[in-house]
């Protein structure tokens, strides 16, 4: 017979090893139970089940048995059920209180709700702002063309600042917008980390410039002195010797300086974006820059501008032009969009799902300011927009709806209605 420690040190390791099997079994009935039914289960069934999972002549009873207590190994047998039980209670209070913290309704979509982590936000950005950059290649989309080699690079080699507290589906959503804008793209798909490295999928623009060209309207070029900061989508009037012709800008390029002059450290590049027009000489830059929005930095060269079919042909006519930039006056929903943030309301657009309390609901029906604390400011459906809607006005699936609310609100809003 062996000396008593000695058989207390073998009972704890034999309860060891047999009690990892019956605490694993403890810690899922444990979460499980609190998970789905927010009940507890006694300890006390728990540690019988384990005892009797561990196989030790009937769980519990061993303790009592005569055969056990005086058999000439119990203290080692003693022991080891003693730690079979320890181990149990452990396991079941650690899934117990798993199970009462662990989120409920938990799906890939609530995962894409998650945020940049806040040290790659501190180390991206000193301020409340974060830089997203694009790691590894840029794909091609499955069945478009492939990007050509130069603006598969520049769009690799480029950084994005986003507002650091957006969601990552939002800055998704954002960059797969600005890349299609700024780049031109037929479409684009991009994925975030939490460390605000993106992959893109992107498509190569569908057409050159007459896609830019809104219908009716015609594209003619002229040379002329063009203002620093011309972008697309500017308003301006060219003077020629015979006529005066408002347009809007759809590409304008600058003539690169000349050798002697030197680069000018503050070009950004073409109106158009179009990478044989880009001024910009950063590709040669080993430390990628921000994308800013593409603009003329000011010298001669030439403006593309949409123009009714009419004024087109004074401009033909005419060798050179002159540039008057015009003004599009103060844009106040961006003041409003400001406004609500500082009061801690945000923009959302939901769409509705089928079969969903708003399906087939009126504005007035649905009560949504009661029933979810947001306000509806417009909708968009089939039969077009509705701002500021009645409350006769009926939505449908597949309809979008505008609402205002704090982020929680419009969360759960999202959730009932999508």
């Amino acid at each position: 017979m062996a000396a008593f420690p000695v058989e207390l040190l073998f009972g704890i390791y034999l309860g060891i090893l047999t009690g990892i099997i019956p605490g694993l079994v403890a810690w899922s009935l444990g979460f499980l139970f609190k998970y789905f039914t927010g009940v507890t289960i006694p300890g006390f069934g728990v540690v019988v089940l384990s005892v009797a999972l561990a196989g030790v002549n009937g769980g519990l009873l061993a303790l009592a048995d005569p055969t056990i207590t005086q058999n000439a190994n119990a203290v080692t047998i003693t022991t080891a059920i003693m730690v079979v039980l320890m181990i149990s209670l452990y396991a079941h209070n650690r899934g117990d209180a798993m199970g009462a913290t662990f989120p409920k309704r938990l799906s890939l979509k609530q995962l894409r709700e998650r945020t940049l982590a806040a040290d790659v936000r501190g180390a991206l950005a000193g301020r409340d702002e974060a830089r997203i950059r694009v790691v590894g290649e840029v794909a091609d989309m499955e069945g478009y063309p492939p990007l050509t080699d130069e603006m598969r690079a520049e769009i690799r080699d480029s950084e994005w600042t986003f507002p650091a507290d957006l969601r990552i589906s939002e800055l998704e959503s954002r960059l797969a917008e600005r890349l299609k804008t700024e780049y031109d793209l037929g479409d684009a798909a991009v994925t975030v980390d939490e460390r605000g490295r993106a992959s893109v999928v992107a498509a190569p623009p569908f057409s050159g410039l007459s896609k830019r060209v809104p219908d009716g309207k015609r594209a003619v070029s002229v040379n002329a002195l063009v203002p620093t900061g011309v972008a697309r989508n500017d308003e301006v009037t060219l003077i020629t010797p015979d006529a005066q012709v408002r347009g809007t800008v759809v590409s304008a390029k600058t003539r690169k300086p000349t050798a002697e002059a030197g680069p000018d450290p503050e070009s950004t590049g073409a109106a158009d974006g179009d990478g044989d027009d880009a001024d910009a000489d950063g590709a040669e830059d080993s430390v990628p820059q921000p994308v800013r929005a593409p603009t003329t930095t000011g010298g001669e060269g030439r403006i593309t501008v949409a123009v009714t079919r009419t004024d087109a042909e004074p401009l033909l006519r005419a060798d050179r032009a002159r540039v008057v930039v015009e003004s599009r006056g103060v844009r106040r929903e961006y003041e409003l969009v400001s406004l609500l943030r500082r009061a801690g309301r945000r923009f959302q657009r939901v769409t509705v799902g089928s079969g969903g309390p708003l399906d087939g609901a009126t504005v007035g029906a649905a009560n949504v300011r009661d029933s979810y604390g947001v306000a509806v400011m417009a909708v968009r459906g089939a039969s077009g927009w509705a701002v500021a809607p009645r409350g006769t006005v009926t939505i449908s699936a597949g309809d979008e709806v505008f609402a205002v609310g704090t982020r929680e609100q419009l969360d759960a809003f999202r959730e009932a209605v999508a």
